[in-house]
């Protein structure tokens, strides 16, 4: 019996702890799909909720770092949503990677052509962005999501250091080092170039491996039938001079 009651404390507990933590989560976020290198290009997901019973979210917009611009961003096609990006010309061109930069990303925008995030359900809008710069350790994108009853709410507020997290919280994006073996600042079409040829050359090299390990142990099985071949002869001559 006390077993039971202990049993049932301890759900009622566990199940408080994620209601209870369930709204820290519930906001916009921006994850990379793998990493994201200082200095290179990366692909990373805005994931937005949908956190009322009685409206879809029908927009997103997300305004880009100014202190750290970026000069290219170009959205994934998302079924049932059309996407713009917004550049704006800097007050000052900026340098990034031998290049001199006149404008940058200003925002992009996600409106939904049907019926959008609806209730208990969550949307991922992938975008490619960068160049990502190397004097940072994260960057703060600021999001407006918007509903079909008109609500906006602004995931807008920054997160201070020793300060606990804010009611809405800006998405931010954690950068990490670049490695020294990488493609140092290289776009992602460049590197899946390099990986598409690495594979071919690595088919290309099975084969011939494959047919030489075939020709050793050929070789080795007629070495071995051969000397079976003289023992037999040697033996036969012996035994016809023992006949003799």
């Amino acid at each position: 019996m006390k077993v039971s009651r202990l049993a049932a404390v301890g759900a009622l507990a566990a199940s408080a702890v994620v209601v209870l933590s369930s709204p820290a989560f519930a906001h916009v976020s921006v994850q990379p799909e793998g990493t994201a290198a200082k200095g290179g290009y990366a692909v990373v997901d805005f994931r937005v909720p949908n956190e009322r019973d009685k409206a879809s979210t029908t927009k997103l917009e997300v305004s880009f770092p100014t202190d750290h611009p970026l000069a290219s961003a170009m959205p994934e096609p998302i079924a049932g949503w059309t996407s713009k990006v917004t550049k704006t010309k800097l007050d000052k061109p900026i340098e990034l990677h031998g290049r001199k930069i006149s404008e940058a990303v200003s925002k992009v925008t996600w409106t939904a052509t049907g019926k959008g995030v609806e209730a208990g359900y969550f949307q991922k809008f992938p975008i490619s962005v960068g160049a990502l710069p190397e004097d940072a350790d994260e960057l703060v994108f600021k999001a407006v999501q918007t509903y079909s009853n008109d609500e906006v709410v602004r995931w807008i507020e920054v997160q201070e250091d020793g300060q606990e997290e804010p009611e809405n919280p800006a998405p931010v994006l954690t950068l990490s080092e670049a490695s020294e073996g990488g493609h140092h600042g290289a776009s992602a079409a460049e590197e899946a170039s390099d990986e598409t040829e690495n594979a071919a050359a690595a088919e290309t090299a099975a084969p011939a491996d494959s047919s030489d390990t075939t020709a050793r142990v050929l070789g080795v099985v007629g070495i071995a039938v051969g000397a079976v071949g003289v023992g037999y002869g040697v033996l036969a001559g012996r035994r016809r001079t023992t006949d003799a």
